[in-house]
């Protein structure tokens, strides 16, 4: 049996696991409204803020940790066992979460969904490297990303919708049944690499494999990929800008991702029913951003643009779309105004980040990707813990502009660590 075109299922089940990975992680904020009136009822409300940040804050340090050791599992096991142990071990981390009785529990199992939901993301890099050519790298990763905003669009009306027939434990063994599900296909479909894949065709098989070598003019097409140590690959300048650059924009991202459903809370007086009427907007601008941003750039490449042409254009058109957004954000009028800016936000945020995320496989061989991918991703979420620390210290009088306004400081950095020490977007050599 052939299928026609297998890369792109594989890229397809990789997206529909990113949604079931953030329906999983925003269960907590849509919830927290109904959780925090029963297990928390006498707290103030700056009380209960803190420990929802403190609570996040567990969940990215064991995210940010796990970036790092899934970067290794991946290029140890593959791809394909790589994401069985991941999606299994956050989908019962997602169910434990019925049985949370304060914050010590709740901790406990976001960590382990935290480690567990950030294999998804190295993962994601490394098969974008191993299933695709150069030149589509990007679209792929635009689609991938765009899981992440469509997991959003759905999450917050679906678990609202829930709340209606179920108790918020429920809720939560109902959404971890969606990562035990997806297991099924995954492992039918992704055999193997495509090298050895018995499905694919062989067009397809040589299209990719013929497609990853670099075919710019200056370097030999026969030069091994490469693949350094983990010291040397850290001590190049250009695995910093990576790092530095998700370190900086990735905290962007997280503002939304876990302030929107309390943000609408302590501003405009939202239930956990009417979050879900506007919570959902600012996905839509994500969706369309990560599109945005993976047809861009595989525009300009068929149009003759080099990588690093491509890849910088399209990183600073999405971090100048954000700027005046985050600004506007000081004073956006009612809630649907504000939604539409967090659209604008959102959607300059992923039509950067595809980019950024595919920077590693652009510099490094495949066996090098996972573990690059991995230090960007817990740098990212580091840079995103210290923000949502800062979170309810910089809005204690229910004011959030200093948090957007830091915000837009952040993509004026990721700019600059990719245009300083990235000079050119091309294979590195050893030195």
């Amino acid at each position: 049996m052939k299928i026609k075109n297998l890369r792109w299922w594989v890229i397809l089940l990789i997206a529909l696991a990113t949604v079931i990975n953030y329906i999983d992680r925003s269960a907590l904020s849509v919830l927290w409204p109904d959780i925090v009136e029963e297990l928390f009822p006498d707290e103030s409300a700056l009380e209960r803020k803190q420990i929802y940040a403190n609570i996040s804050i567990v969940f990215i340090l064991s995210y940010a940790f796990g970036q790092a050791i899934f970067g290794k599992i991946f290029d140890w096991i593959g791809t394909r066992l790589g994401f069985v142990l991941s999606i299994g071990v956050w989908s019962l981390a997602t169910a434990a979460h019925a049985f949370a009785q304060g914050v010590l529990s709740f901790s406990i199992f976001r960590a382990i969904l935290g480690v567990a939901e950030a294999g998804n993301w190295p993962g994601a890099a490394k098969s974008n490297a191993d299933w695709f050519p150069t030149k589509e790298r990007a679209l792929a990763q635009g689609i991938f990303n765009s899981g992440a905003a469509i997991g959003g669009i759905i999450a917050i009306p679906l678990i609202a919708y829930l709340t209606v027939y179920f108790s918020w434990q429920m809720v939560f063994v109902v959404i971890a049944m969606l990562g035990f599900l997806w297991l099924i296909p995954w492992i039918i479909l992704v055999k193997a690499p495509p090298k050895s894949h018995p499905w694919i065709t062989d067009e397809e098989r040589e299209y990719i494999l013929t497609g990853q070598r670099n075919t710019e003019a200056e370097t030999d097409c026969d030069e091994e990929e490469y693949n350094p140590s983990t010291k040397e690959l850290l001590s190049h300048k250009q695995s910093w800008g990576v790092i530095i650059a998700s370190a900086a924009i990735d905290p962007i991202w997280w503002l939304f991702v876990f302030w929107i459903p309390i943000y609408l809370n302590e501003v405009y007086a939202m239930d956990v029913k009417s979050i879900g009427i506007y919570g959902w907007v600012p996905y839509v601008g994500a969706m369309f951003g990560a599109w945005f941003g993976g047809l861009l750039a595989q525009n300009r490449i068929k149009a003759g643009w080099n990588t690093d042409k491509t890849r910088k254009l399209t990183i600073t058109l999405g971090c100048l779309i954000m700027l005046p957004a985050l600004l506007a954000m000081a004073n956006p009028g009612g809630p649907t105004t504000a939604v539409l800016i967090m659209a604008v936000i959102l959607f300059g945020f992923q039509t950067a980040i595809g980019n950024v995320q595919t920077l590693p496989s652009d510099l490094f061989g495949k066996k090098a990707v996972g573990r690059l991918a991995g230090f960007s991703g817990m740098a990212a979420k580091l840079g995103a813990l210290g923000l949502t620390a800062l979170v309810p210290i910089l809005t204690a009088d229910g004011n959030y502009t200093p948090a957007f306004v830091i915000g837009a400081s952040l993509a004026i950095i990721a700019m600059a660590a990719v245009w300083l020490l990235i000079p050119k977007v091309e294979p590195l050599k050893a030195k």
